[in-house]
């Protein structure tokens, strides 16, 4: 499984918690991220069993399933009352179902996307917050909110290359200026006008009022700008609102959220997760799932709100979680806003046209880890000022149409 805090925290609860009372050993292997990406994918495709069980995210699942690595998850669902599969957000739910409807995954938590202000800041300068910003107002606002003569700029956007970086919310930006990566056809679209005017767009804003060092910048890098005060508004995952909001939090009290910024379409906030899938090839399917039930359960989210806080629960996935009184309080700043991102999130339609795969900040294929890191170092140069938005463009939609034409011929 991949190792990030909330994986991390399982591991330590699960001997205690969960193997003394079913007596099923769970033998945990951790790693970051990319490099998890890669095991599991190997492991998976050799069908060698090593791996019961793996933590795979809403983008794989799909793909996984179509190539027949992942065991179906419906009759475990169906015979384990006590689950509650209703209970899973509907968004999160259709994101890991395959092309047939059946379930191949359970999620461990789920985000969306939206925009985290400093209310403080705003009043000061007396700028007020749009119920439901477009991304025309936030630019207004972060040309009003950039201070760098206080140490501030008006907004931090993931500038970091990388199709789980930077790509991630520059798609959802592309999506609602009514641009789009592919269209039904597979024809790549990246020199049209919808992708070319939010890639200017998005470059433009964070050349003239993002933060320093923007193509140095990834999440991690944003969250810490907005935690020291060095940003005056933040566009990026939900997730993000909890270390904002924890015990300690330098900025704790003093953020607004609003839900990400929209032009052209309704909604425009992105669909995560990081979920539980099982081999095809497991030999131990029960126990398999006994853990995956588990650890995707109200029990485990009541555990941890015990032991660790619950602002730790490894919320987004439950309908329940955001109807729990004591979970609505630890997340009072900013449950109701990821609740409602996640609500609005459309994997099937993320913009004004029809799309060839399921997904909204990425291109549910394979190629597209290789394709969005291309196209997102191709922008990350032209924010630096190597060469225009237009080369950058004109250079990646030679990369998109040699992945479109491998699935166009299909």
């Amino acid at each position: 499984m991949v190792d990030n805090p909330q994986m991390l925290e399982l591991k330590k609860l699960t001997a205690q918690h969960f193997t003394k009372r079913t007596g099923i050993d769970v033998h945990f292997t951790t790693l970051p991220e990319n490099e998890v990406r890669k095991e599991v994918h190997s492991d998976f495709a050799l069908r060698s069993g090593r791996y019961d069980v793996a933590t795979i995210s809403n983008f794989e699942t799909r793909d996984f399933a179509r190539r027949g690595w992942l065991r179906p998850l419906d009759s475990f669902i169906t015979k384990d009352r006590s689950f509650g599969q209703s209970d899973i957000m509907l968004p999160i739910q259709l994101s890991l179902s395959g092309a047939d409807g059946k379930v191949y995954a359970e999620p461990f938590y789920g985000e969306s996307s939206f925009l985290m202000y400093r209310k403080d800041v705003f009043r000061e300068l007396g700028l007020e917050m749009p119920e439901k910003p477009t991304w025309s107002q936030i630019a207004a606002l972060a040309e009003r909110a950039d201070r760098p003569g206080k140490g501030m700029s008006g907004i931090c956007l993931r500038g970091l290359p990388g199709w789980g970086e930077m790509a991630a919310p520059l798609t959802t930006v592309v999506n609602t200026f009514g641009g789009t990566w592919f269209d039904r056809d597979w024809n790549a679209r990246l020199t049209d006008n919808g992708f070319t005017e939010a890639a200017r767009f998005y470059v433009g804003l964070v050349r003239e009022h993002g933060q320093e060092n923007p193509t140095k910048s990834g999440y991690a890098d944003c969250l810490r700008n907005m935690k020291n005060g060095k940003s005056a508004m933040w566009y990026d995952a939900t997730a993000g609102a909890g270390p904002l909001e924890a015990d300690g939090s330098p900025v704790k009290g003093k953020i607004g959220y609003a839900p990400a910024p929209i032009e052209e379409t309704r909604s425009s906030g992105w669909l995560y997760t990081w979920a539980w899938g099982m081999q095809k090839s497991t030999e131990q399917p029960r126990s398999a799932w006994e853990f995956m039930s588990w650890a995707s359960s109200k029990e485990y989210e009541s555990l941890v709100g015990r032991e660790i806080g619950w602002e730790n629960v490894p919320a987004g996935k439950r309908e329940s979680t955001f109807d729990r009184p004591q979970y609505k309080r630890a997340a009072a700043a900013f449950g109701d806003a990821t609740e409602k991102a996640i609500r609005e999130a459309d994997p099937r339609r993320p913009g004004v046209q029809k799309r060839p795969t399921l997904g909204i900040q990425f291109v549910g294929v394979p190629e597209f880890t290789g394709l969005g890191d291309h196209v997102s170092r191709e922008l990350s140069a032209a924010i630096e000022g190597e060469q225009s938005v237009t080369a950058a463009l004109r250079k990646s939609q030679r990369e998109a149409r040699k992945v479109g034409a491998r699935y166009e011929r299909r």
